[in-house]
């Protein structure tokens, strides 16, 4: 633990970068008792959620009777879903406590993963409900109209779109990384839709 000692040499507080003084971030206070709680509670989650997303993505995979164009998609939400609980989750439960590390590029790149999945997983859920609909409205045209190659192909254009619409998003933060950011040891980011008009806006501090 470092720490940042005033004129009459007393500790002062914790620092992310002891050898940057006054340009850096404090680190987080510990977690009491009921934060631990929780967070032992989030990680819970985060493990189940991967590991039966995980389950999912590996029996529509293997088993060739499964390999329908519902199921294509219910594979497409599990990958995302597996996502966020083996990387996302774990990693913003990890970054409430500790400072941030990787630099400012790395830390527009991290939150450039969340973004592009949950826009995956709206967009998986979207054609979810585009194939039931055909299913349910036109049972006798749905074989026809809804088939393996079409259903690969929105797949892949929705993942697709979800990568170019969120590097749209993030474009000024990894353009020029870190400009919100007031302490070394901080990751902040703005999301703006454009220049004019914002539709979300986040400022996210880790370890101020």
């Amino acid at each position: 633990q470092h720490h940042r000692l005033n004129f009459h040499g007393e500790v002062m507080e914790e620092l992310c970068f002891p050898q940057l003084l006054n340009s850096s971030c404090r680190t987080p206070d510990p977690p009491g008792s009921g934060i631990v709680v929780v967070y032992v509670l989030l990680y819970i989650i985060s493990v189940l959620t991967a590991a039966l997303n995980l389950l999912v993505i590996i029996s529509i995979s293997h088993f060739r009777q499964l390999h329908t164009p519902t199921n294509f998609l219910l594979l497409s939400l599990a990958v995302s879903d597996f996502f966020v609980g083996f990387l996302v989750m774990p990693v913003e439960i990890l970054l409430m406590q500790t400072c941030w590390m990787l630099g400012d590029l790395m830390c527009a790149l991290y939150y450039l993963l969340p973004l592009i999945i949950t826009t995956a997983s709206v967009g998986n859920i979207v054609l979810i409900s585009a194939d039931r609909y055909v299913a349910i409205c036109d049972p006798l045209h749905y074989p026809t109209r809804i088939t393996k190659k079409r259903m690969r192909i929105s797949v892949c254009v929705c993942w697709f779109y979800s990568l170019v619409i969120s590097t749209v998003i993030l474009y000024n933060e990894l353009k020029q990384p870190g400009r919100y950011n007031s302490c070394y040891g901080e990751c902040v980011v703005d999301i703006a839709v454009s220049t004019h008009k914002y539709l979300y806006h986040r400022r996210t501090p880790v370890g101020s």
